[in-house]
């Protein structure tokens, strides 16, 4: 078990193995690496990403951390978690309008205490830029940035670890593509012989590559052997046409674990397929990062949301 140092976030570390066993894999053998039962708040590749975020600025003596993200962000829901149990106060800058009800992403993130406000698209398109990072701290005081997604050298470090973890001989390590912060650290991790391959889920993933690249660049780790899939991104990002959601529900029916939507599924259909089509060969074997569960499930005790600005 491994904790962030804050002393409430321990997780459960290494996170296990489970062979799934199909025969439209062609010969592949599939490996699914839970990182989702990491923590149940703050499951996968978000603890690994936050976790020494934490530790940095707790030794800053950071008491507000401030992060972007979507109006479906688990990003911004996994900050709000980590935030209220390491003590800090929580800013998430949502894009676009407010609308209420508030979908489940943001009520959870309320409920852990965020203080929640909207920036419209064309604000939060320059919401790195010194003028707008300015005006935040001018309306909420001094903050620890994270950045949207949690990708940040940090983050890589922090998912470097993972390929370390598998204690079993494997040739392919594949994980969804958001930001490609999780991607930059597994693939430092590998040992020789070994590639990564990451799935882009948003349309246009192409720019990732340099991302990934000026991220390991940022963590001062060297790259190893990997490339991204940009061909699975089903519509775009959070998007679920029928064929996809056809997939999610067979896998579920067949191996007892429904696959996150809006990253996990889109990779594991693309495993399956780049199987079927033989650019995985019979006899490889392939470890996916299960990075998140279908749906969070809150197990702190709610706090009175506040109002959103």
């Amino acid at each position: 078990m491994e904790s962030t140092g804050c002393g409430h976030l321990t997780a459960r570390l290494p996170s296990p193995l489970e062979e799934v066993r199909d025969p439209r894999l062609r010969g592949v053998r599939l490996l699914i690496k839970r990182e989702d039962l990491i923590h149940p708040e703050v499951p996968g590749n978000k603890w690994r990403k936050l976790h020494r975020n934490l530790v940095r600025a707790h030794e800053a003596g950071a008491t507000t951390l401030l992060t972007f993200g979507g109006a479906y962000s688990n990003h911004i829901r996994a900050v709000a978690a980590a935030g209220r149990a390491c003590g800090f106060a929580t800013v998430g800058v949502i894009r676009g309008e407010e609308h209420r009800p508030l979908n489940p992403v943001l009520e959870y993130a309320a409920a852990q205490g965020m203080r929640l406000v909207h920036l419209d698209r064309a604000t939060y398109r320059n919401k790195h830029t010194p003028g707008v990072i300015a005006g935040l701290r001018e309306r909420f005081g001094d903050f620890h940035l994270l950045p949207e997604g949690g990708s940040n050298a940090e983050a890589v470090l922090g998912c470097v670890p993972v390929a370390a973890e598998i204690d079993t001989d494997f040739d392919v390590l594949c994980c969804a593509c958001g930001t490609g912060g999780t991607l930059a650290g597994v693939a430092a991790g590998l040992g020789p012989g070994r590639r990564a391959l990451g799935f882009a889920v948003l349309k246009g993933g192409g720019f990732l590559a340099d991302e990934v690249r000026r991220l390991q660049r940022e963590a001062g780790v060297s790259g190893g052997n990997w490339e991204v899939e940009t061909g699975y991104h089903f519509g775009g990002y959070a998007r679920c046409p029928d064929g996809l959601r056809a997939f999610i529900d067979d896998f579920r029916d067949r191996h007892g674990l429904e696959p996150e939507r809006v990253y996990v599924a889109k990779m594991l259909a693309g495993i399956y397929d780049l199987a079927a089509r033989g650019r995985l060969r019979p006899g490889t074997t392939v470890v996916a990062l299960v990075t998140g569960p279908a749906e969070f499930r809150a197990q702190a005790p709610p706090v009175q949301p506040p109002r959103l600005e």
